[in-house]
Order: C-alpha cells, then structure tokens, then sequence
C-alpha cells in the first residue's frame, strides 16, 4: 500500500516537471486517439497478466501466489507510469488544456486532472487484479470496496501538495504585491514549504480520517483498554477511530498526528476481532510507541530533509542534464524534440533521487522506527510474548509469507526474532535505542552538510561556476538545433571572450561573420579582441584594422569609433586615431571619462 504513495508522487514529478517550450509546443496529429489507443492496451496487459496468474493457482499456494501477485501488481503500476510518461512527453497531453481559462488561473486544478488520468491506470491495475487479491479477502470485501480503499489510502500522499499548490495559486491572485514577490525569492518559497509542511503534518490528520471514512469506535472494553494504555502512556489524543480499510479485513492499527488534539489512534474491525485482550495491547502498544519515541516529527524532518537535498541538488542536476549528450537515435525514434528530451531526462533524475531517498534512506529509518517501537511494549507491558503471538497470528490469517520482504519494516520472521533476543537479554532493547540516537545524529549531520552545500551552490562561489557551464551549454545546445543561428554564436563568443578562451571566442565570431557578414557586433568584438588581446599571440592588428573599417561601413556608434581608433593606433595611423577618438568622445554617451583619456592618450 505504501507504494501506490510513491507511485502517485512520482507520477506528480512527472508531470510538474514536464514543459514543451518553442518548436515542440504542438501536440502530434490524433494525440487524443493515440492516448486512448495506449490506455486500451495498457488494460489488455494488466487483464492477460492477471488471467495468467489465476491460471497458476492451486491449493496450497496462497504465500507463493502473495509474492507473485505484489510483483505483479508493482510492475504494472511502473508500466502505468510509463504509460502517463508517454502521455506527457511524446502525445504532450498537456498542451490539450493549455489557454483553458481556468486552469491559467488556478495551475493545480490542471495537474489535478493530469494525476486523476494516473489514477484511472492504477484503478484499471486495481480492477484487473481483483480475481487473483480476492483470495486474500474475506467475503465481507467486493471489488468496488477493494477499488475505493486504494484510491482513499493512497490520495493523502497529494494533500500537502495539493494544499501547498492551490494556496499559492490563490497568493497570485491576490491584489497584494507583497506575498508574491516574497513568495518569489528562494527565501519565500522556503519559508512556505516548511510552513505547509507543518501545517500539514499537525492539521492533515483531521482530513484524512474523514477522507478515509473512520468513525469513532463504540465503547466498550477495547476502546476502555485502549484508552487505558494511553492515560498509561501520558499520551492524549483526539478520538480512537474504527478503520475500515478494505472493508476491515485487514489486520492492523495506526497511529497519525503531531499534536494530541489532531492525533488519532486507528484499529481496524479484523484486529479487535481476531485478537486476544493482551494482543491488542501489544499493538496500541506498539503504536503508542511511535508517539513516545517522536517518531512521527522525525518523518517530518525527514521530508524537510528531502527538500533541502532537492534544492542543494537541483542545479547540480541540471547542470548534469545539459552536459550529457544527447542520445540523437533515440530522439529522432519516438519523434521527440531536443528540449522535450533534456526535460525528460531531468524528471527521470529527479524521480531516481525521490526513490533513492524514500526507499533506502527513509525506508532504512521506518525500519528501525517500527523496530523500536516494537520494544515499546516492554516498557509499557513488561514482556513482549503477547507482540509476537500477534505476529504469528498475523501471518497465519494474512496468508502471506513472513519472510517476505518489506522495504519500510522488517518482515514478520525478522520482528519476531529480535522481539524473542530482547526477551532473553533487556540490554538489546537499550543497545537499539542507542542505534537510532546515532542514526538520527548522523542523519542531522548530513543534513548541515547539505545545508551548506545548497548555500555555496546557490548564493556562493559555486553560483557563478554553474552559470557559466549551463551558459555554454545552453548555447551550444541551440546551436545543435539552429547551426545557423547568428546571435547564438555572437553569445558564444562573448562567453568565450569573458572566460578569456581567445581561441574559441575568435572562432565563434568568425563563425558569425560567414552567417552575417555585416553583423556589428561581432566586426567590433572580434576587432577589439585581435587588437588588444592579452595573449601576444593571438593578436592580428592588421586583420583588425580591416574588421574596424567594415563595421564603420554598418554604423558608427561611439563604441565602434573606438576600437577603430585602437586599430589605426596599432597600425601607425595617429592621425586617424585621434580623428576617430574625438569623434567617439562626442557621440559617446556614457564612459565619457574613458574617451576623453583615450583622446588625451593619442594626442600625447
């Protein structure tokens, strides 16, 4: 379940990242047809790989027919990512909605619609699977409530960012300058991140339990037990919800909230039933840890964390973007455009670190988070036995593996196994809790070193080092698509001429003049430059003189007047530098010091 977040955040990269500037700001012929072509292909997959797997299964094959059914249900919700990718970048089904008044005003009602298209393929991934993860169900359990619970678990992983975009959007169309020049400046759009992200964290809970559709659980002795371990505990909370998640079948509880008056403990109607007195205490237990242990602020720095990393990251990354060349073959195979392309690949860098980041780093401290607040229950229980016997029921009525793997907690054989160590020798749980301490220290480390990085990179020296190198590349990128493009080799050798690169700044402007040969720009750099050149050896008076005298022919503003006077100067002509000197001091307009000494400099 945890992975359909990653899936709709991933897909949420996709598309924010996705532009379609210039030349490729045009959608192909039959886009829509073609997008609705690949949707009925992507069902006739998902449908033939399900059937298949049903084919497969036999009595007494429930924990091989889990494994096989995740990996199932994981590829073809990449392949639906794949299938939204292709929607974006090669049919630019965005360009579909673009001048909608709407959506001009408010961006992230477009981006809603974008994501709600991903969520039909998962729903089609959902539908199809449905005749293989019934099994798994009991009878209580149909399609449309398996369908329904997915949407519901997975949705909360948009609010921040719903909530974070559409407030900005309504920032923009406010009639108040201020908030959106603030909100325009790196400091700005800092400060709200981590605002919403708070906000979010200590009010987001309240929504989700509606979104979710809990109720308050009826009392009676597990709600008086629960309520309980947490006076117990001197924990406090809102209400103890009843959740309902895929018809309640499901065998589990949660914990959400920053606060007490937005947290909410969750049981679902298969834990009360299924366990014992004592077994739901080990689980409240278990959850009640989380709370005692901060684990749930720690999440929340860990997504600052995240943020801090993408923005110290996001030039480097661009920078990596426009310094790998560009796979042509591929490009022109799928008919895509040079910048399409670059973006593309920068959303699949992106979407690489997001994954990177949440499933090894964040996964490897969830880990260690639910593992500690295993041992919780020694603390509030006094013994773990009634934690692991609900461990072995668990995997008895799920009837999935226990030695499955879990990416964001140990699998049940793993819990049960050092549950029985801590029971044996109690310096274990001590020896943990002084693990994540460490864990939690390095990781803030880490983070001031990121911090600092992001610093130099984006207000430092290292600023002036990346826009030089994307400038360069940026043109040269331009002038991979337009080798004719006069101005973008004028650019270049300005660069060229600036980095003091005397070699490839002449060969730029030559290149101009073989485009344009009366472009005054490059007449007059490329005579400044052989003229006065630092480099003796790069220096050519005579080729100067001849480039000053035909950029007098295009015009004589009193720039051009003066590297003309330079070159007569360096050609013995002094006569005729002093001429053109004085005739640029009159026109000149500003600098008139500096003609006036270059006048004073040939009169001497």
């Amino acid at each position: 379940m945890f992975a359909n977040f990653i899936y709709f955040l991933v897909a949420l990269i996709l598309y924010t990242t996705c532009e379609h500037p210039g030349a490729s700001a045009a959608m192909p012929d039959n886009a829509l047809v073609s997008a609705l072509v690949l949707a009925m292909v992507f069902a006739l997959v998902c449908h033939i790989s399900f059937k298949r797997l049903a084919a497969r299964t036999s009595p007494g094959t429930g924990v091989l027919l889990d494994t096989r059914l995740e990996q199932t249900l994981s590829r073809l919700s990449i392949l639906a990512l794949f299938v939204f990718a292709a929607d974006l970048y090669i049919l630019k089904l965005k360009l579909a909605l673009a001048g909608f008044p709407p959506f001009e005003v408010f961006p992230t009602l477009e981006a809603l619609v974008f994501l709600l298209v991903f969520l039909g393929y998962l729903v089609i991934v959902w539908t199809s699977a449905w005749g293989v993860q019934k099994q798994f169900f009991s009878g209580t359990v149909s399609k449309k409530s398996f369908v329904l619970s997915n949407i519901s678990f997975s949705l909360p992983a948009l609010l921040p960012w719903f909530l974070l975009s559409i407030m900005a959007d309504f920032i923009q169309i406010l009639p108040f300058e201020g908030p959106r020049t603030f909100l325009a400046t790196p400091l700005g759009e800092i400060l709200y991140v981590i605002f919403f992200l708070f906000a979010v964290a200590s009010f987001g809970p309240f929504l989700i339990q509606k979104l979710w559709g809990c109720s308050s659980l009826d009392p009676g002795p597990t709600r008086e037990r629960i309520e309980s371990l947490c006076n117990l505990a001197g924990i406090g909370c809102a209400d103890i919800l009843k959740w309902e998640l895929f018809g309640g079948s499901m065998i589990t509880a949660g914990v959400m909230g920053l606060v007490s008056r937005f947290r909410y403990i969750l049981v679902t109607p298969a834990l009360v039933s299924l366990m014992t007195p004592r077994e739901v205490d080990a689980v409240i237990a278990h959850e009640i840890g989380h709370v005692k242990k901060h684990h749930i602020h720690f999440y929340l720095f860990f997504f600052a964390g995240y943020i801090a990393c993408v923005y110290a990251l996001f030039d480097p990354l661009l920078v990596l973007v426009y310094a790998m060349d560009p796979l042509s073959w591929f490009v022109s195979f799928v008919g895509m455009e040079q910048e399409t392309f670059s973006t593309l690949v920068f959303s699949l860098i992106l979407i690489l670190l997001f994954i990177l980041y949440f499933r090894f780093v964040f996964g490897f401290f969830m880990r260690n988070f639910e593992r500690q607040a295993d041992t919780y229950v020694f603390s509030l229980l006094g013994s773990g036995r009634s934690l692991i016997d609900t461990f072995y029921k668990i995997a008895r009525f799920s009837r999935t593996s226990p030695d499955r793997p879990n990416w964001h907690h140990f699998n049940i054989t793993q819990r049960i196994n050092f549950l029985e160590r801590c029971e044996l020798d109690p310096r274990v749980v001590k020896k943990h809790d002084r693990k994540v301490r460490y864990m939690i220290v390095g990781y803030a480390m880490a983070m001031v070193v990121v911090v600092f990085a992001g610093y130099f990179i984006n207000f430092g020296q290292g600023r002036d080092v990346l826009d030089s190198y994307l400038t360069e590349r940026l043109l040269l990128q331009e002038l991979q698509i337009d080798p004719e493009n006069a101005d973008a080799y004028t650019l270049i050798g300005d660069y060229y001429y600036g980095k003091e690169m005397f070699e490839k700044a002449i060969q730029a402007y030559e290149n101009v003049l073989k485009i344009a040969p009366r472009n005054l720009h490059a007449l007059n750099n490329l005579a400044w430059l052989l003229v006065t050149c630092k480099d003796d050896s790069f220096q050519d008076p005579e080729r100067a003189f001849t480039l000053a005298q035909r950029a007098l022919e295009v015009d004589r503003p009193a720039h051009v007047l003066d590297t003309y006077a330079e070159a007569c100067w360096r050609n013995g002509l002094s006569r005729e530098a002093l001429k053109a000197s004085m005739e640029a001091l009159e026109k000149a307009e500003d600098r008139r010091k500096y003609y006036l000494a270059q006048v004073q400099r040939f009169k001497n």
